[in-house]
């Protein structure tokens, strides 16, 4: 499994698609997540590939414990746009539940594939094991 680093030209890649997503343009259904620090209280945003499946809307940490994870677990709610802003508020789902929304993430999206040690083809017991490190919301709208 690859190891997340946020290099230089992938900061730039990210400004890029943080910028597509406000204008409702950024491909794959990508969209910006801005949350409040935990430290700071400042707005922090980053461009993220929200997921639906079973009629829920879903945020995934393919990259693992990043910032936005960890202060989106203190502050609780966020805003997410696309084209649009929508104020949400996000729960965090056990690793049973998380499992299957996982696995359809990789499915779907081949870019994470290298940063979770559990690939497509892969049953329900080896994305449960690895949940922990990759942690999944279900985000709804608010407001």
């Amino acid at each position: 499994m690859a190891e997340f680093h946020l290099t230089p030209l992938r900061r730039v890649a990210d400004r890029a698609m943080a910028a597509l997503a406000r204008a409702g343009l950024a491909p794959g259904g990508a969209a910006e997540l801005t949350v409040r620090g935990r430290t700071s209280g400042e707005p922090r945003s980053t461009p993220v590939t929200p997921l639906e499946l079973g009629g829920r809307l879903h945020l995934l940490a393919p990259y693992g414990q990043v910032g936005w994870v960890r202060n989106l677990r203190v502050a609780g709610e966020a805003t997410i746009r696309r084209g649009r802003t929508y104020r949400i508020r996000a729960t965090e789902l056990p690793a049973a539940e998380a499992a299957p929304v996982l696995r359809e993430y990789v499915r779907r999206i081949p870019l994470v594939r290298p940063y979770i040690a559990a690939g497509p083809g892969d049953d329900l017991a080896a994305f449960e094991a690895v949940a922990a490190d990759h942690p999944v919301f279900v985000i709804e709208r608010i407001g």
